[in-house]
């Protein structure tokens, strides 16, 4: 686990191959994303680390319901009752009224190579016996409870990566949260920069693409993606040089 502070506010947590972040003001915290299963202990201890209490949580904010990003949420919602909140459509694929995830077979064709099977075996530790995981509790918010959140948000619907992917924008201090829509980096990826995540984990690879583009108007200094390192910049000039490697 690996944090690093990008604005005042913002904490950016790289766990097991994957990023969330945790949002600290006067009002508590705020975590965006919650990692593999296998992460739940490091979540916590993040919360800690940047010198809060399990209790000053105040919800999860969850960009898309992949197993990578949804891994510590029965824990805090189970000792402590967080509430959690994600986009409209994606409550349904939050509570698995249907799945948009990586397959088994696209799984196994990645042991074809080195840095594949290496990324195979990664997930494998992550998830282990926690495939099925939903979040029954996942729920949307509004305008004004997103805005009253610590940090305060405002939601920016990105489909395509899943039906109902949501990034956040946080005014205050000008970060973005990509989510899976815009990433910097992947072990599956053979460069870094801004690109999108191989198709194979994309449900809709038109919409994704679109989403990415639709995120150069979004206007904001530093981008926090769900996989790779943060970016410190003006995103409406570096945003729309992302490419697909």
């Amino acid at each position: 686990m690996k944090i690093d502070q990008v604005s005042d506010s913002v904490y950016v947590v790289a766990g097991t191959n994957v990023n969330w972040a945790l949002v600290s003001d006067e009002r508590g915290v705020t975590v965006v994303d919650a990692g593999y299963p296998a992460d739940t202990e490091s979540v916590l201890s993040s919360v800690r680390q940047i010198g809060h209490e399990l209790g000053d949580i105040a919800a999860v904010l969850l960009t898309h319901a992949h197993l990578d990003h949804i891994g510590a949420i029965p824990t805090l919602v189970e000792r402590l009752g967080v509430p959690v909140y994600t986009g409209a459509e994606e409550v349904r694929h939050a509570k698995r009224e249907y799945l948009q995830q990586i397959t088994p077979v696209d799984m196994v064709r990645q042991l074809r190579t080195r840095r594949g099977a290496v990324w195979v075996a990664q997930t494998l530790r992550a998830c282990v016996g926690h495939i099925g995981m939903t979040v029954p509790t996942a729920r949307t918010a509004d305008a004004d409870i997103l805005a009253a959140l610590p940090g305060g948000f405002v939601e920016v619907p990105t489909p395509g990566h899943t039906n109902g992917h949501t990034a956040y924008l946080m005014p205050s201090e000008g970060v973005l949260f990509s989510g899976d829509a815009l990433v910097t980096g992947h072990p599956l990826l053979l460069e870094t920069g801004l690109q999108l995540l191989p198709s194979v984990f994309n449900h809709d690879e038109a919409g994704t693409l679109a989403s990415a583009r639709a995120l150069c108007t979004v206007e904001a200094g530093i981008l926090v993606p769900g996989h790779g390192l943060p970016v410190r910049h003006d995103l409406s000039s570096l945003l729309g040089d992302f490419a697909r490697p």
